[in-house]
């Protein structure tokens, strides 16, 4: 999954998201995860399908997804600090 692409689609519901991206799973609050890499990373999003709008909340390996709350945790800011090493 890109950017690129999935920003050209128009998901009016999780079932149809589910139909391109087998790997994603919906949690509480329109938040819809996506296994990433044979399951080692994992990305929390929300989808507003109404407004066609998604965005990242956090991005981590699956050990530290399995930390987390998805209901309830906010935007990441350290994901606009990585930087490639």
């Amino acid at each position: 999954m890109t950017y690129h692409e999935f920003s050209k689609t128009n998901f009016r519901n999780f079932n149809e998201l589910k139909a391109v991206y087998g790997n994603a799973s919906i949690v509480a609050n329109n938040r819809v995860i996506f296994n990433i890499k044979g399951n080692e990373f994992r990305l929390l999003t929300s989808v507003n399908f109404r407004q066609f709008a998604a965005y990242v909340i956090w991005f981590g390996t699956h050990k530290e997804y399995d930390k987390i709350d998805t209901s309830t945790t906010s935007f990441d800011i350290e994901i606009l600090n990585f930087k490639s090493k």
